[in-house]
């Protein structure tokens, strides 16, 4: 058992705001890692090419020494994918734990050629009863007039501990859109740093979390704008229920040399019970002129009013909180262009507000 002291802001805020970081107890880090050996990839072009070849780990930010360093020593998936595809292709990787495969240690790395397009779907969910350990890495080069959408599910369930560690950088002109769906983990804790680099590159990046029992999520997202006319836009909608926790802490950062560049982060969470609990960290920091941003984070019950309007027309008091997450989580959803996920993700919205 290990105590861990994770995913640090930037910048030091006041200590009584409790949010600088988030510091976990009784954590058990595999030592000893097997092979991971449930993965599913599938690619619709010979444009992409995908390999075991990735680059050493360097992040800028990540969660913490320790995490960073399991993934670049001990990895036990490692996949590097290289995009040429000038038309819009789809890549899905599949990681499922069950009891042949608890422990997953992965390194995903993404190269976007100049104007290169393609959706790329990561999954992690169980299939079993168990406690899993996931420790990740996933690092996104998109080249200029590269047009990329990431979409990364978490379902795993809520006995096991979920550590993701994203990191970008956006040369000039590039699209990167990513959607995260992040409903697993006893802890769940993301970092999410880019750094964009190129002129009117621009980044989205649109989060849904949904935690019940005693969940805990932590969301470091971080972007350095330094191209000029370039763009950051972050939208997360949560919906908490019993006893689960959540902090949010969005950093955006006007570089020097980043004129007429645009950030924009809003954060809003749900809360479905007395007992959940809440907090954002919206900050805005700027070394340069000309430009503009824009952050806001609320957090709020269930409105009684609009409770009973849905109930009066026939349905329960449960099936009426679904329908109110589901209306929150919709515009986010949207991104997704398969229906097949869309539907898994509404039944798993279902199952986990039972």
């Amino acid at each position: 058992m290990e105590k861990l002291k994770l995913n640090e802001t930037p910048v030091r805020t006041s200590r009584n705001f409790n949010i600088n970081n988030i510091k976990l107890e009784n954590i058990v880090i595999p030592k000893t890692l097997g092979n991971f050996n449930h993965v599913t990839i599938k690619a619709e072009t010979s444009k992409i090419e995908i390999s075991n070849n990735t680059n050493p780990i360097d992040l800028t930010y990540g969660l913490g020494e320790e995490l960073t360093s399991q993934v670049a020593k001990q990895a036990n998936q490692k996949l590097k994918v290289k995009i040429d595809s000038k038309t819009n292709q789809e890549i899905q990787i599949g990681f499922t734990f069950d009891k042949e495969n608890i422990h997953l240690v992965d390194d995903i790395q993404i190269e976007a050629n100049e104007s290169a397009k393609a959706t790329v779907i990561i999954k992690y969910e169980t299939v079993e009863d168990l406690e899993a350990f996931h420790n990740g890495v996933i690092r996104l080069h998109a080249k200029r007039d590269a047009k990329i959408n990431v979409v990364i599910v978490n379902f795993i369930n809520i006995t096991s501990n979920h550590f993701l560690s994203i990191e970008n950088i956006l040369e000039e002109n590039a699209k990167v859109q990513y959607t995260i769906i992040d409903f697993g983990g006893k802890n769940s804790i993301t970092n999410y740093y880019s750094n964009i680099i190129g002129n009117a590159a621009d980044n989205s990046l649109n989060t849904i979390y949904l935690g019940s029992k005693d969940q805990v999520f932590d969301l470091n997202y971080i972007a350095e704008l330094r191209g000029e006319k370039s763009n950051i836009d972050i939208q997360v909608e949560g919906a908490l229920k019993d006893k689960a926790k959540k902090h949010f802490k969005g950093t955006i950062d006007f570089k020097k040399g980043c004129k007429k560049a645009t950030g924009n982060e809003a954060e809003n969470c749900m809360l479905l019970s007395d007992t959940a609990r809440s907090i954002a960290l919206p900050m805005l920091l700027c070394s340069e002129e000309e430009v503009e941003g824009n952050h806001s984070s609320s957090a709020g019950k269930v409105g009684d009013k609009e409770l009973f309007y849905i109930m009066s027309r026939g349905f329960t008091k449960k099936e009426a909180m679904k329908l109110m997450v589901k209306a929150k989580f919709n515009k986010i959803l949207e991104n997704i262009k398969s229906e097949e996920l869309r539907e898994q993700i509404s039944n798993e919205i279902d199952e986990r507000l039972n």
